[in-house]
């Protein structure tokens, strides 16, 4: 394996498989884990995963990812579109890092239409449910 890809989720995505599956899918967040490592191991990456439902953790474990990571795969949930804190350490870790979205925020509430993410990434990803996350590394690997 040549990269390693750190992905990241934010708020309530631990609640995969739960939370509107009609939106979300049936997968749970270990499942989820299992086919993006699949992906990954796909185009020769190591995938590491971290989920929290706490901004603090989410920026103190963007700051160390740098250092175990080539680049990075993330998801923040709602964050996406308010957290300058999680923006500012994203710009900290300095790493290639596409955003992903399991459903497709632009056809959704007004509120989740706005990224405060998505100019430091090398690419997004929504609507494409979790094979969005296959598209997400498959864009890294471009990039790398």
């Amino acid at each position: 394996m040549n990269h390693r890809v750190a992905v990241m989720h934010g708020v309530n995505l631990d609640t995969l498989g739960r939370r509107d599956p009609a939106i979300y899918g049936t997968l749970t967040l270990t499942e989820l884990e299992g086919k993006v490592r699949r992906f990954a191991e796909e185009f020769g990456f190591s995938a590491s995963f971290f989920q929290t439902n706490h901004e603090g953790e989410f920026c103190e474990e963007l700051h160390r990812t740098a250092e175990r990571s080539d680049a990075v795969v993330l998801n923040p949930g709602a964050w996406t579109h308010y957290s300058y804190a999680i923006r500012d350490a994203l710009e900290v870790a300095a790493l290639p890092a596409v955003e992903v979205h399991i459903s497709d925020i632009e056809s959704r509430e007004e509120w989740r239409r706005h990224s405060v993410i998505r100019d430091l990434c090398v690419g997004h990803v929504q609507g494409r449910g979790m094979d969005g996350y296959r598209d997400a590394i498959e864009m890294l690997r471009a990039a790398l």
